[in-house]
């Protein structure tokens, strides 16, 4: 995407506050047309000020009428800029709301390719610091280009023949800006490239700090980080040296232009052309335009800079979302909870190996199963396709007897309350995690919590269901954790449960206790259990045994213990251990 389609896009953000905007210019402008009347006024003073004969006012006028013209243009210019930036705070907002809401819809690639630190910076940071810099860019060329139109145009007025003559260096201006613009490009998307690399570092040391620690990975870690960091300054000095040359070039060329004038001025005062206040009214709004013009060829680097991070913003909202063709609605808990795999077979993309291979598997409402195995039998991948976060290569799934692609995904995904080993909890009160995105019920809220052998360290904590239970539960055990994940499953009352590995990192009593409740829905819920330890499985109404994407065992504990087969090997190959 070039960045004159992220310009468009981007100012379609800023169209509907546009009535804030053209307010702000209207300061500008008013702004703008105070300037020239400061040179106005020290013609008049020049002039008529200094022969008494000829003065038409009050001497104390003098001073009110420069503090107030340079207090009228203050409060202009502040009322202006903060009008654009009330505007531009508007359209920031949107733009993070709109990302956010393409990340949650984004198809599950984008979690493999795109870091939690990364996905932060891309969210929160790349809009404010995109619009902001546009912001003040278009401030500057605001405040800055109505006011160096002012002047010109007051300039005309004096002596249009001297002013046409300053305006030869124009082409060569235009010339060194587009020159330096190019190079500020170029270097600035390295730099950005660079910065988000080191934001993914330093998500990986944070995310990952105990594993660093583990292996003793500080230094290797640290040597990473500073590579990336020093590249980065190298980037970014590269970017200012850029950005910095255009203030000297361009006013190298101005002065030029500048100089010229001013001979000219004086040879035309020498010969009587012009008066003493003309000439200081001339000369002085001539000085007055490098200020603005040396701001207007300031802007180049945070446009560029900016309209970098909007292209970020841009391609991020740009990622595909989840395919999602159903249109049946099912409201939650209103499905059976029947489940039917007819040869289903899944094929990760870029990888040749069959997770599923036409799986046949029937998981009938009410009904405990238990699927078991090796790791990548296939297990968590029969989750997955359920839930609908990856599509069968071959066959279908059926739930109720309906094809779930018929479903809509958020419907089909409200029928299923899931626990799985990878424990995901959210900062904030503990009773928030149990009715989490649910409205709260207390008294639900402490039968889920029991029910997850929970309760008792809840009651025991000063601020009880409101601890907060800091970063994805920092402030909990490993085991407390995987509890409230259990209560908040329960909270959900859906359907169908899944359990996978919820009860690995409990002791056997809480397991135990755990176990009971969830033996207790038998019957009334659909449940399915993934375990390595199979002793959580044994009163499943039926065990699937996992292999290679198929199953190749099926029956209940005391069926499959008397064939001998590859479940009998494990639970004595667990016994044993």
């Amino acid at each position: 995407m070039n960045l004159k389609d992220v310009s468009h896009r981007l100012f379609a953000y800023i169209t509907p506050h546009k009535a804030g905007i053209a307010l702000g210019i209207l300061c500008f402008f008013a702004s703008a047309a105070i300037e020239p009347l400061v040179p106005a006024l020290l013609k008049q003073l020049l002039d008529k000020g200094f022969r008494t004969a000829d003065i038409a006012f009050p001497v104390w006028l003098v001073p009110v009428a420069v503090i107030g013209l340079f207090a009228t243009r203050g409060l202009l210019a502040f009322t202006g800029t903060y009008l654009f930036n009330w505007s531009t705070s508007q359209a920031v907002l949107a733009l993070r709301t709109d990302l956010i809401r393409s990340v949650m819809r984004a198809d599950a690639s984008l979690y493999t390719q795109l870091s939690p630190g990364v996905a932060a910076t891309r969210v929160i940071n790349d809009p404010h610091h995109a619009t902001s810099s546009l912001a003040g860019a278009l401030t500057t060329i605001l405040r800055d280009g109505t006011t160096l139109l002012a002047l010109l145009g007051y300039l005309f007025y004096l002596n249009w023949k001297l002013t046409l003559i300053s305006l030869v260096t124009m082409p060569l201006l235009g010339y060194v800006v587009r020159t330096v613009q190019k190079r500020v490009l170029s270097v600035g998307s390295r730099s950005y490239e660079s910065q988000i690399k080191l934001v993914g570092i330093v998500d990986d040391i944070t995310r990952a700090w105990r594993v660093v620690r583990t292996f003793d990975a500080g230094e290797f870690e640290h040597q990473r980080f500073t590579e990336e960091a020093k590249r980065l300054r190298r980037m970014t000095l590269k970017s200012v040296a850029a950005g910095a040359t255009m203030t000297p070039l361009t006013q190298v060329v101005a002065s030029a232009g500048v100089a010229l004038i001013l001979t000219l001025a004086l040879i035309d005062a020498n010969r009587g052309g012009t008066s003493v206040g003309e000439f200081v009214a001339f000369i002085t709004a001539m000085l007055m335009t490098i200020s603005p013009m040396r701001h207007l060829t300031d802007v180049t680097q945070p446009i560029i800079g900016g309209l970098i991070g909007a292209r970020a913003c841009f391609d991020l909202m740009d990622t595909p979302p989840e395919p999602d063709t159903g249109t049946r609605e099912l409201e939650a808990g209103q499905c059976r909870g029947d489940i039917r795999f007819d040869r289903v077979t899944v094929v990760y993309p870029g990888s040749e190996h069959k997770a599923l291979n036409q799986l046949e598997l029937e998981i009938p409402a009410g009904k405990t199963i238990a699927l078991v195995g090796p790791s990548g039998s296939g297990k968590t991948t029969i989750v997955n396709a359920m839930l609908g976060f990856v599509a069968p290569t071959e066959g279908r799934i059926t739930l109720d007897g309906i094809d779930i692609t018929e479903i809509r995904k958020a419907s089909l995904r409200r029928q299923f309350a899931v626990v799985s080993q990878d424990i995901v909890l959210f900062d904030g009160p503990l009773a928030d995690n149990v009715a989490y995105a649910a409205p709260k019920d207390m008294a639900r809220i402490e039968a889920c919590l029991k029910a997850a052998n929970l309760w008792d360290f809840v009651q025991s904590q000063p601020e009880g269901v409101n601890m907060m239970i800091g970063t994805n539960g920092s402030r909990l055990s490993g085991g407390q954790r995987q509890r409230l994940a259990i209560a908040r499953a329960l909270y959900k009352q859906a359907r169908i449960w899944v359990f996978d590995e919820a009860t690995s990192a409990l002791d056997s009593e809480s397991e135990r206790i755990v176990q009971q409740s969830i033996e207790q829905w038998h019957g009334e819920k659909t449940l399915i259990l993934i375990a390595h330890r199979l002793s959580t499985v044994r009163n499943a109404d039926r065990i699937y045994v996992m292999s290679d994407g198929r199953v190749v065992e099926a029956g209940t504990h005391k069926e499959l213990m008397e064939r001998g087969g590859l479940y009998a090997g494990m639970v004595a190959a667990q016994a044993m251990e």
